[in-house]
């Protein structure tokens, strides 16, 4: 295990707390604290933050989320275990947290549109973003 860098939510605490805030808030959220923790596994998985992998892979088993489907979520879209709900929020997770390579295609979001309301649309845009942040102050950080 690396040594922290620097302990950057002491030493930013409003930034930090407001992060953390907005966790809160879409745990709460009407996406599901299952489809929250889903997508937070998945960007983590993608971004190679071991931290996150760990934290988010425990809280779906706590959840009741099979081992089998947490073994098969980077395959998701040839695995049998992802409904068209969760396919629709995978890719739109994917697709902006690559966005400076992929922009957010038109049909990408559209997807979206068949399975969650505006309102959940938003809160799901900012589960990719907050766990991208996240994500790379542990990384940049070595958490």
């Amino acid at each position: 295990m690396s040594q922290l860098r620097l302990p950057f939510s002491t030493l930013s605490p409003a930034a930090y707390q407001g992060l953390i805030a907005t966790g809160q808030a879409l745990a709460q959220s009407a996406l599901g604290l299952e489809m929250v923790e889903l997508i937070y596994l998945r960007i983590s998985q993608i971004n190679g933050c071991a931290f996150c992998l760990g934290k988010h892979a425990e809280t779906l088993r706590e959840q009741g989320v099979s081992q089998a489907k947490l073994d098969r979520l980077a395959g998701w879209r040839i695995s049998e275990l992802f409904d068209a709900r969760e396919r629709a929020a995978l890719e739109w997770a994917e697709t902006l947290t690559a966005v400076a390579d992929k922009g957010a295609p038109d049909a990408v979001y559209e997807s979206l549109r068949t399975h969650f309301s505006d309102a959940e649309i938003s809160d799901l845009t900012f589960v990719v973003a907050l766990m991208n942040a996240f994500n790379r102050l542990a990384v940049g950080m070595k958490l």
